[in-house]
Protein backbone atom coordinates (compact mmCIF):
# COMPACT_ATOMS: atom_id res chain seq x y z
CA UNK A 1 0.00 0.00 0.00
CA UNK A 2 2.02 3.22 -0.88
CA UNK A 3 -1.19 4.98 -0.81
CA UNK A 4 -4.49 5.21 1.73
CA UNK A 5 -4.40 4.41 5.54
CA UNK A 6 -1.57 2.00 5.45
CA UNK A 7 0.80 3.67 3.02
CA UNK A 8 3.45 4.32 6.02
CA UNK A 9 3.75 0.58 5.86
CA UNK A 10 3.92 -0.34 2.09
CA UNK A 11 6.42 2.89 2.02
CA UNK A 12 8.83 1.17 4.28
CA UNK A 13 8.79 -1.98 2.95
CA UNK A 14 9.38 -0.36 -0.44
CA UNK A 15 12.30 1.26 0.97
CA UNK A 16 13.35 -1.12 2.87
CA UNK A 17 13.61 -3.64 0.06
CA UNK A 18 15.55 -1.36 -2.02
CA UNK A 19 18.19 -0.64 -0.12
CA UNK A 20 18.84 -5.10 0.08
CA UNK A 21 18.54 -5.07 -3.43
CA UNK A 22 21.18 -2.18 -3.74
CA UNK A 23 23.53 -3.76 -1.68
CA UNK A 24 23.60 -6.94 -3.40
CA UNK A 25 23.40 -5.68 -6.90
CA UNK A 26 26.67 -3.78 -5.44
CA UNK A 27 28.28 -6.97 -4.13
CA UNK A 28 27.67 -8.52 -7.04
CA UNK A 29 24.16 -9.87 -7.25
CA UNK A 30 22.89 -13.64 -6.84
CA UNK A 31 24.50 -16.37 -8.73
CA UNK A 32 25.63 -13.89 -11.08
CA UNK A 33 22.51 -11.98 -11.89
CA UNK A 34 21.53 -8.30 -10.67
CA UNK A 35 18.28 -7.81 -9.07
CA UNK A 36 15.21 -5.86 -9.94
CA UNK A 37 12.51 -4.71 -7.31
CA UNK A 38 9.14 -4.05 -8.95
CA UNK A 39 6.33 -2.72 -7.14
CA UNK A 40 2.34 -2.30 -7.61
CA UNK A 41 0.24 -0.08 -5.30
CA UNK A 42 -2.73 -2.99 -3.54
CA UNK A 43 -4.36 0.58 -1.32
CA UNK A 44 -4.69 -1.87 1.26
CA UNK A 45 -7.56 -3.64 -0.23
CA UNK A 46 -7.79 -7.09 -1.50
CA UNK A 47 -9.08 -7.21 -4.80
CA UNK A 48 -6.98 -4.30 -5.98
CA UNK A 49 -4.04 -6.52 -4.46
CA UNK A 50 -4.83 -9.13 -7.12
CA UNK A 51 -4.71 -6.36 -9.81
CA UNK A 52 -1.91 -5.36 -8.26
CA UNK A 53 -0.11 -9.06 -8.81
CA UNK A 54 -1.24 -9.72 -12.13
CA UNK A 55 0.31 -6.28 -13.66
CA UNK A 56 3.61 -7.97 -11.68
CA UNK A 57 3.06 -11.22 -13.45
CA UNK A 58 2.64 -8.87 -16.77
CA UNK A 59 6.07 -7.54 -15.72
CA UNK A 60 7.68 -11.01 -15.48
CA UNK A 61 7.65 -11.32 -11.96
CA UNK A 62 9.40 -14.42 -11.10
CA UNK A 63 9.43 -14.15 -6.84
CA UNK A 64 7.13 -12.20 -5.13
CA UNK A 65 8.30 -10.27 -1.93
CA UNK A 66 4.58 -9.54 -0.35
CA UNK A 67 2.23 -8.39 0.24
CA UNK A 68 2.26 -5.99 2.92
CA UNK A 69 -0.94 -6.43 4.97
CA UNK A 70 -3.10 -9.10 5.82
CA UNK A 71 -5.74 -9.12 3.91
CA UNK A 72 -4.90 -8.76 0.96
CA UNK A 73 -1.91 -10.98 1.34
CA UNK A 74 -4.42 -13.61 1.45
CA UNK A 75 -6.12 -12.25 -1.44
CA UNK A 76 -2.89 -12.76 -3.03
CA UNK A 77 -2.14 -15.89 -1.65
CA UNK A 78 -4.80 -17.25 -3.35
CA UNK A 79 -3.99 -16.52 -6.88
CA UNK A 80 -0.03 -16.99 -5.86
CA UNK A 81 -1.23 -20.59 -5.38
CA UNK A 82 -2.71 -21.31 -8.49
CA UNK A 83 0.21 -20.27 -10.34
CA UNK A 84 2.93 -21.59 -7.98
CA UNK A 85 4.75 -18.27 -7.44
CA UNK A 86 7.35 -18.26 -4.28
CA UNK A 87 5.79 -15.96 -1.69
CA UNK A 88 7.61 -14.48 0.86
CA UNK A 89 5.53 -11.80 3.23
CA UNK A 90 7.25 -9.26 4.75
CA UNK A 91 4.50 -8.40 7.45
CA UNK A 92 1.48 -10.40 6.48
CA UNK A 93 0.66 -11.55 9.90
CA UNK A 94 -2.70 -13.45 9.77
CA UNK A 95 -2.52 -17.04 9.77
CA UNK A 96 -4.28 -17.54 6.20
CA UNK A 97 -1.55 -15.96 4.80
CA UNK A 98 1.12 -18.76 4.61
CA UNK A 99 -1.42 -21.47 4.95
CA UNK A 100 0.11 -22.51 1.15
CA UNK A 101 2.83 -24.82 0.91
CA UNK A 102 4.67 -21.82 -1.69
CA UNK A 103 4.30 -19.09 0.93
CA UNK A 104 6.91 -17.61 3.62
CA UNK A 105 6.95 -14.88 6.32
CA UNK A 106 9.41 -12.42 8.10
CA UNK A 107 7.06 -11.45 10.71
CA UNK A 108 5.01 -13.12 13.82
CA UNK A 109 2.19 -14.48 12.83
CA UNK A 110 -0.94 -13.10 14.75
CA UNK A 111 -1.27 -15.81 17.10
CA UNK A 112 2.37 -15.24 17.74
CA UNK A 113 1.95 -12.14 18.46
CA UNK A 114 -0.60 -12.58 21.03
CA UNK A 115 1.47 -15.60 22.99
CA UNK A 116 4.53 -13.28 22.83
CA UNK A 117 3.04 -10.62 23.72
CA UNK A 118 1.43 -12.51 27.13
CA UNK A 119 4.71 -14.11 27.79
CA UNK A 120 6.37 -10.92 27.73
CA UNK A 121 3.86 -9.22 30.02
CA UNK A 122 4.09 -11.64 32.37
CA UNK A 123 7.69 -12.22 32.19
CA UNK A 124 8.70 -8.46 33.20
CA UNK A 125 5.61 -8.22 35.52
CA UNK A 126 4.04 -5.40 34.29
CA UNK A 127 1.11 -6.17 35.19
CA UNK A 128 -1.75 -8.52 36.36
CA UNK A 129 -5.00 -6.64 35.47
CA UNK A 130 -4.95 -6.67 31.49
CA UNK A 131 -7.89 -4.45 29.60
CA UNK A 132 -8.39 -5.25 25.78
CA UNK A 133 -9.31 -3.07 23.55
CA UNK A 134 -9.90 -5.11 19.69
CA UNK A 135 -11.04 -4.10 16.31
CA UNK A 136 -13.59 -7.08 16.47
CA UNK A 137 -14.20 -6.63 12.56
CA UNK A 138 -10.55 -6.88 11.60
CA UNK A 139 -8.45 -10.40 11.10
CA UNK A 140 -5.38 -8.97 12.23
CA UNK A 141 -7.01 -7.77 15.45
CA UNK A 142 -9.20 -10.34 16.40
CA UNK A 143 -6.24 -13.35 15.90
CA UNK A 144 -4.19 -11.65 18.29
CA UNK A 145 -6.75 -10.58 20.93
CA UNK A 146 -7.59 -14.80 21.11
CA UNK A 147 -4.53 -16.13 21.48
CA UNK A 148 -3.14 -13.00 24.07
CA UNK A 149 -6.14 -14.12 26.24
CA UNK A 150 -5.86 -17.89 26.63
CA UNK A 151 -2.12 -16.82 27.68
CA UNK A 152 -2.72 -14.55 29.60
CA UNK A 153 -4.90 -17.02 31.63
CA UNK A 154 -2.15 -19.59 31.77
CA UNK A 155 0.15 -16.91 32.63
CA UNK A 156 -2.03 -15.93 35.43
CA UNK A 157 -3.22 -12.51 33.97
CA UNK A 158 -6.33 -11.63 34.60
CA UNK A 159 -8.25 -9.88 31.47
CA UNK A 160 -10.56 -7.81 33.59
CA UNK A 161 -12.36 -5.96 30.48
CA UNK A 162 -12.42 -6.78 26.57
CA UNK A 163 -13.64 -4.01 24.79
CA UNK A 164 -14.58 -3.95 21.13
CA UNK A 165 -14.84 -1.51 18.09
CA UNK A 166 -15.62 -1.99 14.73
CA UNK A 167 -14.02 -0.13 11.49
CA UNK A 168 -17.43 2.60 11.26
CA UNK A 169 -17.00 3.29 14.69
CA UNK A 170 -13.30 3.75 15.11
CA UNK A 171 -13.99 7.62 15.98
CA UNK A 172 -15.41 7.49 19.25
CA UNK A 173 -13.99 5.40 21.76
CA UNK A 174 -14.97 7.46 25.09
CA UNK A 175 -17.93 4.95 26.19
CA UNK A 176 -15.07 1.87 25.59
CA UNK A 177 -12.37 3.78 27.63
CA UNK A 178 -14.55 4.81 30.51
CA UNK A 179 -15.39 1.19 30.95
CA UNK A 180 -11.49 0.06 30.85
CA UNK A 181 -11.08 2.69 33.74
CA UNK A 182 -13.64 1.86 35.92
CA UNK A 183 -12.18 -2.27 35.74
CA UNK A 184 -8.84 -2.08 37.53
CA UNK A 185 -6.77 -2.13 34.41
CA UNK A 186 -2.63 -1.84 34.64
CA UNK A 187 -2.19 -2.36 31.37
CA UNK A 188 -4.44 -1.73 28.32
CA UNK A 189 -3.23 -4.63 25.47
CA UNK A 190 -4.06 -2.80 22.10
CA UNK A 191 -3.38 -5.37 19.21
CA UNK A 192 -4.93 -2.44 16.26
CA UNK A 193 -3.11 -0.49 14.23
CA UNK A 194 -1.62 3.17 15.10
CA UNK A 195 -4.50 5.08 13.17
CA UNK A 196 -6.95 4.43 15.84
CA UNK A 197 -4.60 3.60 18.78
CA UNK A 198 -3.49 7.38 18.30
CA UNK A 199 -7.27 8.19 18.82
CA UNK A 200 -7.34 6.28 21.70
CA UNK A 201 -4.44 7.78 23.35
CA UNK A 202 -5.98 11.33 22.65
CA UNK A 203 -9.29 10.32 24.07
CA UNK A 204 -7.74 8.58 26.80
CA UNK A 205 -5.67 11.18 28.07
CA UNK A 206 -8.76 13.46 28.09
CA UNK A 207 -10.22 10.98 30.23
CA UNK A 208 -7.15 11.27 32.72
CA UNK A 209 -6.52 7.81 31.94
CA UNK A 210 -2.83 6.72 32.21
CA UNK A 211 -2.39 3.05 32.20
CA UNK A 212 0.33 0.95 30.46
CA UNK A 213 -0.19 0.86 26.74
CA UNK A 214 1.18 -1.98 25.10
CA UNK A 215 0.57 -2.94 21.48
CA UNK A 216 1.98 -5.05 18.56
CA UNK A 217 3.43 -4.62 15.03
CA UNK A 218 0.78 -2.80 13.78
CA UNK A 219 1.70 0.07 16.02
CA UNK A 220 4.88 0.97 14.65
CA UNK A 221 3.86 3.97 12.61
CA UNK A 222 2.19 5.73 15.38
CA UNK A 223 5.00 8.58 15.52
CA UNK A 224 4.50 9.86 12.38
CA UNK A 225 0.67 9.79 12.43
CA UNK A 226 -0.28 13.52 10.91
CA UNK A 227 -1.02 16.20 13.57
CA UNK A 228 -0.25 13.90 16.63
CA UNK A 229 1.26 14.63 19.36
CA UNK A 230 3.46 12.41 20.44
CA UNK A 231 3.95 13.18 23.89
CA UNK A 232 1.15 10.99 24.43
CA UNK A 233 2.82 7.59 23.31
CA UNK A 234 5.00 8.23 25.61
CA UNK A 235 5.62 5.29 27.77
CA UNK A 236 3.48 2.94 24.80
CA UNK A 237 5.06 -0.01 24.71
CA UNK A 238 5.19 -2.50 21.56
CA UNK A 239 6.55 -5.58 20.23
CA UNK A 240 8.75 -5.41 17.62
CA UNK A 241 11.50 -7.28 16.60
CA UNK A 242 13.51 -3.95 15.25
CA UNK A 243 14.48 -0.98 16.83
CA UNK A 244 17.02 1.61 14.90
CA UNK A 245 18.74 2.34 18.76
CA UNK A 246 20.09 -1.16 18.30
CA UNK A 247 24.27 -1.22 17.13
CA UNK A 248 22.91 -4.13 15.25
CA UNK A 249 20.37 -1.96 13.08
CA UNK A 250 23.05 1.14 12.87
CA UNK A 251 24.14 0.97 9.08
CA UNK A 252 20.55 0.00 7.46
CA UNK A 253 19.33 3.39 9.44
CA UNK A 254 22.15 5.41 8.84
CA UNK A 255 22.06 4.07 4.54
CA UNK A 256 17.89 4.77 5.21
CA UNK A 257 18.07 8.08 6.45
CA UNK A 258 20.52 8.97 3.81
CA UNK A 259 17.99 7.55 1.17
CA UNK A 260 14.94 8.64 2.26
CA UNK A 261 15.04 11.75 4.58
CA UNK A 262 13.75 9.64 8.22
CA UNK A 263 14.21 6.64 9.88
CA UNK A 264 12.83 2.80 9.26
CA UNK A 265 10.16 1.49 11.35
CA UNK A 266 9.88 -2.29 11.29
CA UNK A 267 8.11 -3.09 8.47
CA UNK A 268 11.26 -1.61 6.59
CA UNK A 269 13.73 -4.33 8.44
CA UNK A 270 11.40 -6.91 7.74
CA UNK A 271 11.36 -6.42 3.87
CA UNK A 272 14.87 -5.86 4.13
CA UNK A 273 15.65 -9.41 5.33
CA UNK A 274 12.90 -10.58 2.63
CA UNK A 275 15.18 -9.59 0.09
CA UNK A 276 18.23 -11.42 2.11
CA UNK A 277 16.02 -14.58 2.84
CA UNK A 278 15.21 -14.95 -0.96
CA UNK A 279 19.22 -14.15 -1.61
CA UNK A 280 19.97 -16.93 0.83
CA UNK A 281 16.93 -19.45 -0.57
CA UNK A 282 17.97 -18.43 -4.55
CA UNK A 283 21.79 -19.29 -3.65
CA UNK A 284 21.46 -21.98 -1.50
CA UNK A 285 19.10 -23.75 -4.18
CA UNK A 286 20.93 -22.88 -7.14
CA UNK A 287 18.17 -20.80 -8.40
CA UNK A 288 19.02 -19.19 -12.62
CA UNK A 289 17.27 -16.29 -14.00
CA UNK A 290 16.41 -18.53 -17.17
CA UNK A 291 13.87 -20.60 -14.78
CA UNK A 292 10.44 -20.09 -14.81
CA UNK A 293 8.45 -18.79 -11.77
CA UNK A 294 6.80 -21.96 -11.19
CA UNK A 295 10.49 -24.09 -11.06
CA UNK A 296 12.00 -21.17 -9.01
CA UNK A 297 8.91 -21.62 -6.40
CA UNK A 298 9.94 -25.32 -6.63
CA UNK A 299 13.20 -24.93 -5.44
CA UNK A 300 12.81 -22.06 -2.91
CA UNK A 301 10.01 -24.16 -0.95
CA UNK A 302 12.62 -26.75 0.07
CA UNK A 303 15.53 -24.12 0.18
CA UNK A 304 13.58 -21.81 3.04
CA UNK A 305 13.75 -24.91 5.43
CA UNK A 306 17.48 -25.05 5.08
CA UNK A 307 18.75 -21.54 5.42
CA UNK A 308 19.66 -19.26 7.91
CA UNK A 309 20.00 -15.33 8.46
CA UNK A 310 21.41 -12.90 10.48
CA UNK A 311 18.82 -10.36 10.06
CA UNK A 312 17.55 -6.78 11.64
CA UNK A 313 14.75 -8.62 12.94
CA UNK A 314 16.42 -11.50 14.30
CA UNK A 315 19.65 -13.44 14.40
CA UNK A 316 19.69 -17.29 13.30
CA UNK A 317 16.64 -16.70 11.96
CA UNK A 318 14.98 -20.19 10.14
CA UNK A 319 11.81 -21.43 8.37
CA UNK A 320 9.92 -24.28 9.01
CA UNK A 321 7.66 -26.06 5.97
CA UNK A 322 4.79 -24.15 7.27
CA UNK A 323 6.31 -20.31 6.46
CA UNK A 324 6.91 -19.51 9.87
CA UNK A 325 9.92 -17.93 11.17
CA UNK A 326 11.68 -19.05 14.24
CA UNK A 327 13.24 -15.78 16.06
CA UNK A 328 13.11 -14.47 19.66
CA UNK A 329 10.28 -11.38 20.40
CA UNK A 330 11.95 -7.96 21.44
CA UNK A 331 9.36 -4.93 22.76
CA UNK A 332 10.66 -1.62 22.38
CA UNK A 333 8.97 1.48 24.69
CA UNK A 334 8.74 5.14 23.61
CA UNK A 335 10.97 7.78 25.17
CA UNK A 336 11.34 11.07 24.76
CA UNK A 337 9.61 10.81 20.99
CA UNK A 338 11.56 7.95 20.34
CA UNK A 339 12.07 3.47 20.27
CA UNK A 340 13.92 2.56 23.27
CA UNK A 341 14.88 -1.27 23.04
CA UNK A 342 14.14 -3.20 26.15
Amino acid sequence: PLTGAAAVYGINVKNGAQIAVDEINAAGGVNGYKLELKFQDDEHDPEKSVNAYNKLMDEGMQVLMGTVTSAPCVAVAAVALEDNMFLLTPSGSAVECVANPNAFRICFSDPNQGVGSADYIAEHKLASKVAVFYNVSDVYSNGIYEKFAAEAAAKGIEVVTAQAFTKDSATDFSVQIQKIKESGAELVFLPIYYQEASIILKQAHDKEFAPIFFGCDGMDGILSVENFDTSLAEGLMLLTPFSTTEESSKAFTEAYVAAYGIEPNQFAADSYDAIYAIKAAVEKAGVTADMSASDICDALKPAMTEISIDGLTGSDMVWNANGEPNKAPKAVKIVNGAYEMQ
